[in-house]
Formats: structure tokens, sequence, C-alpha cells
């Protein structure tokens, strides 16, 4: 029997239960009536992030760039396409490290653009500079088994 995940809104940090057999794509949340998929990477503080990694039951692919940062720019359209590939199985989330520099540090962020999976409220992968869409989505696969979302 699969278990309902737990989806955490980007918007007002509650958490939400999705049946398995509901599609996540329209989901909305249960408090603020944002969408809990957009297809479009939120930007969180600290709190929303400390929320999505340890309440949510779905793997978390967190961003973690800055607004001078060239390589990050670049990146953003590839960051913003994976989240539709990936979503709704996939939380993707951007966090800035010049706006939530302690989070950056206890995370030992030492480079950007960074990008961490977390599972399970543990961090499962990192890996370091600019990506194309394909190689995000792929990396990110590549870590969750199948069915473990």
């Amino acid at each position: 029997m699969t278990q309902e995940n737990l989806v955490v809104c980007t918007q007002c940090g509650v958490v939400n239960r999705l049946p398995p057999n509901r599609n996540g794509a329209d989901a909305q949340c249960g408090k603020c009536g944002a969408r809990l998929f957009s297809g479009s990477p939120q930007d969180i503080d600290a709190v929303n992030f400390d929320r999505q990694i340890g309440r949510g039951s779905l793997p978390v692919l967190v961003d973690v760039w800055a607004p001078w940062c060239g390589p990050c720019k670049m990146m953003a359209p590839a960051y913003e396409a994976a989240a539709k590939a990936l979503e709704p199985h996939f939380r993707l989330i951007k966090l800035n490290s010049d706006k939530e520099q302690a989070l950056a540090a206890r995370l030992g962020i030492r480079g950007i653009p960074t990008m961490i999976l977390f599972h399970h409220q543990q961090e499962i992968a990192r890996i370091s500079g600019a990506m194309s869409t394909s190689q995000i989505v792929s990396w990110a696969r590549g870590h969750v088994p199948t069915g473990t979302s």
C-alpha cells in the first residue's frame, strides 16, 4: 500500500496530505489555496527551508544561488524547466545565499550555484556548477530510487 505524501506549501509553510492516487499537479494548499506545484521553483527563507526538509516526504532539490552570480543566472531557466519535469514527485526550491547567509553557512556552501538533494530529512547528494535541464533531471532522478518519494 502506497503512503500519502506530505507536501509543504512554499507560500505559507503548512503541511498538506496528498493521497497517492491524487494528481499532485493540480493540488492546492488547504490553508492558503496556493498551488502546491507550480512548475516554478520558489525562493524560500530559512524557516520554510527547515519545514520543507523536516516535514515533507518528497525529495527536495535545493538550488543555492545569488543574484550577482553569472552561472546562477545562466542556470535559472534550466532549473525552472527541471521543475516542470520533476514535479510533483520532487519539490524544487531556491535559496538565495545572500539573503540567507546563516543557512548557507550551516549547509557548508562554498561555491554557487550548488544543488543539494534531500530525502527523508537527510542530504543524499550535492553538486556545484551550472547544469542543463537534462543534466539536472538525470542527476536528481539518479539519486532517488523510483517509488521512494
